[in-house]
């Protein structure tokens, strides 16, 4: 697995996680009188014949006025089947959410929204992995989205990969 263990943001740049967590708290500061949603989602895309590319977005969504979100690359030297790739999309996304809600705890954060969202959907291959992968993240502990509604995997981590 290749990652620089950075995040990327088109407004913040490149940042490490400990930045991210300062830019989120302030953005949730700026209007704390708003509710928010934390999005978290993967995607990836096969590269050449030997790697896979997966994307990781972290979104802050604040309802009914935008949001800003973040984004991490991993690229690992396999090729993936279409069904291990969607279990490890979704493995990056509840691993990502565990570590970035562990790191926001310290602050008092819990009372967000957290989504997890899978790019899996009622059409096309991966309509059969629906009860399996939402039930994988409902077993960690998440809500899950799926597509059209799962716009941190489909639309955000998606346009990296």
């Amino acid at each position: 697995m290749a990652t620089n263990g950075h995040f990327h943001s088109l407004t913040y740049g490149t940042c490490s996680l400990e930045d991210l967590r300062q830019h989120v708290l302030d953005y949730l500061a700026s209007e704390p009188e708003r509710n928010y949603r934390l999005v978290i989602g993967s995607d990836s895309q096969a590269k050449n014949h030997s790697d896979t590319d997966f994307v990781v977005a972290i979104v802050i969504h604040r309802v009914g006025a935008g949001g800003i979100y973040f984004w991490k690359r991993i690229i690992e030297k396999k090729q993936y089947v279409l069904r291990a790739r969607i279990y490890q999309e979704a493995t990056y996304s509840l691993t990502t959410a565990e570590e970035f809600l562990e790191l926001l705890k310290r602050d008092g954060i819990s009372k967000y929204d957290v989504e997890i969202h899978v790019d899996i959907g009622k059409f096309g291959q991966t309509r059969e992995m629906i009860n399996e992968i939402v039930g994988m993240v409902r077993g960690s502990g998440f809500a899950v989205k799926i597509k059209p509604d799962a716009f941190g995997a489909s639309k955000v981590a998606d346009q990296y990969t």
